[in-house]
Formats: C-alpha cells, sequence, structure tokens
C-alpha cells in the first residue's frame, strides 16, 4: 500500500475556537462527527461548519479538561467512534471509571449515555490485562459485532489487540434498555504490526471496509502509532504512524504515513470517505495535544 496526503487543514469551530484533542470521527448526518476525548461536546463538521454537539453531561461542572488544570483523570476519554444507524457510538477508552463510558448520539442532535464498567471489566478479562492496562481506541461494525481495539503497549504488557462485542447487546446497555453485565464479549484477536525504532506500532482507530477491496484481502482498515510511553494514560514521543489493512487475524499490508511539512502527524481517528478501485479516500483527524492548537484533518488516499 502506498498513502498519499491530498490536503491537510486545521479543525476550528465557527465561533474561531480550536476543536480539541480530536480523537476519532465517523459520519453523521450530513457531515462527521468528530470526539473530543478532553471534552463534554463533540464537533460537528459539516462543508463550511463546525459546530459543538454535547456527548455527556458536564462532569463536576465542568466541560473541558487538562492536566495544567488538574483534571485530566475526569475527562470521558472518547477514543471510538462507530456508526451505528443514522447515529454514531462513542465509546471511552477504559484504564479508569471515567472512561468507562458510551454515548449514542442521534440526529436532532441528542445523546444517551451510560456507565459501561462491567463491559470493560468483561474485555480486560478477555485480553487478560488488568483493567488499568485498558487502552481501546477504535471500533468498528462487523456484521451484528462491534470489532473494538486495544490499543498495544509492550511497556506496559498489553498487546495490540481486539475483542468482538455483541452489538444489539452493547446499544441496548447505552440506551437503559439492558444490562451492561449481560454484554458478551469474544474473538480474541492479537496483531503484530511492526516496529518503528524499537518502538512498537499499535491501533488508534479502525473503520471496517464494505467488502474486501485489497488483492490480498482485508475488510477492516486500522491507524496505527508507534509511541514511546509507559503506560495507558501518559503520552509520549511518537516516531511513527501507518496504516494497516487486517484480514480476520491476519495483517494483509501496511504504509507508513510520510511526514509533512508540519512534523509527524499521529492519526487519532479515521473514516472512509471514498471507495476507490485502487484504493480509498479517508478523513483523518490529528491531536495537536495542546488545547490552545487546533485539531487537525487530513484527507488521504491509499492506493493498493
Amino acid at each position: 500500500m502506498r498513502i498519499v496526503v491530498e490536503a491537510t487543514s486545521a479543525l476550528t469551530f465557527d465561533d474561531g475556537s480550536p476543536v480539541r484533542a480530536a480523537s476519532a470521527i465517523a459520519p453523521f448526518g450530513d457531515g462527521w462527527l468528530v470526539a473530543q476525548d478532553d471534552a463534554t461536546h463533540a464537533a460537528w463538521w459539516r462543508s463550511e461548519t463546525v459546530t459543538a454537539v454535547r456527548v455527556v453531561e458536564a462532569v463536576d461542572g465542568l466541560e473541558v479538561f487538562s492536566s495544567a488544570a488538574g483534571t485530566k483523570h475526569l475527562k470521558p476519554d472518547f477514543e471510538a467512534a462507530c456508526p451505528v444507524g443514522s447515529g454514531v457510538l462513542l465509546l471511552g477508552s477504559g484504564s479508569t471509571d471515567a472512561r468507562m463510558r458510551g454515548s449514542l448520539v442521534t440526529p436532532g442532535p441528542a445523546f444517551t449515555a451510560a456507565d459501561l464498567a462491567p463491559v470493560y471489566h468483561a474485555v480486560a478479562d478477555a485480553l487478560g490485562i488488568p483493567v488499568a492496562h485498558l487502552n481501546l481506541e477504535g471500533a468498528c461494525r462487523v456484521g451484528d459485532r462491534l470489532r473494538w481495539f486495544q490499543r498495544g503497549n509492550a511497556a506496559a504488557g498489553a498487546p495490540t489487540a481486539c475483542v468482538d462485542v455483541d452489538l444489539p447487546a452493547l446499544l441496548a446497555a447505552v440506551t437503559g434498555t439492558g444490562a451492561a453485565g449481560r454484554v458478551a464479549v469474544s474473538a480474541v484477536r492479537r496483531y503484530d504490526l511492526g516496529t518503528v525504532d524499537g518502538v512498537a506500532l499499535a491501533v488508534t482507530d479502525a473503520v471496517s471496509l464494505s467488502r474486501p477491496v485489497a488483492p490480498g484481502g482485508g475488510s477492516v482498515l486500522v491507524s496505527a502509532a508507534a509511541e514511546d510511553t509507559p503506560n495507558a494514560v501518559d503520552d509520549g514521543p511518537v516516531v511513527a504512524a501507518a496504516l494497516a489493512l487486517l484480514d480476520d487475524d491476519s495483517v494483509v499490508a501496511t504504509a507508513e504515513l510520510p511526514t509533512l511539512p508540519g512534523g509527524l502527524y499521529k492519526i487519532e481517528g479515521l473514516a472512509v470517505a471514498d471507495e476507490l478501485p485502487d484504493g480509498l479516500r479517508l478523513i483523518a483527524v490529528v491531536d495537536a495535544d495542546d488545547p490552545a492548537v487546533p485539531s487537525r484533518q487530513l484527507t488521504l488516499r491509499l492506493h493498493w
């Protein structure tokens, strides 16, 4: 595979404020819903307009969170955005109670959020890791299952892996029509995406494809980063970013993202804009790792 960056631009709300900490993206209405992992609102990006959409209630009266303010531990940390019908399911990354929530955002827009701690504990059990090591950063729909990806961290003893979750039962738990403790978790898969300068590539987001489109097959595309960090909470230097095509439990192909004039961009969210005869056109979002600096969006062309 080969990646070409066709365009890049800053993401700002209509009032000029930055879209903070972009962590996931999914189609929503006539545009895209971009999750902000350190805020109670997502950004609804439509053509020339970007507006705020509430996805969870304020936490202790706070709408945004940061290390500088001493409130990072309270953030919902929505890292996965999966289209479900006309809505988008947002999921926290795990590792702390504050990050074990789900929110179903629907047209209106409106949202329904719920504590999903029993599901996260079941995922940790299936992966064989402590709950504190959870770092679930990407999810996509595969039939009636949610394929949920754990961003690996070799230093913390957490593998790059995924599990399949009963999606109807998960949606029932989010909307309050079912119990989180009854959501089945199964089919653990583990992946070796390779290393760069001794740092392992690990999944940061995932999208399902409508059909196997590469010559070697493959129905799930993931973004990945080689980030040198000791745990599931703290940031570290990123030495490489890439895309990888997966076919069930196999890695079909990988392609490294080129370094741009602005530096190396770690993709946090990935969505398919078009499936083309020889590849894909993708929309990706990048966290600037500074709440005062707008997140960026990239338009990528992926060639087989």
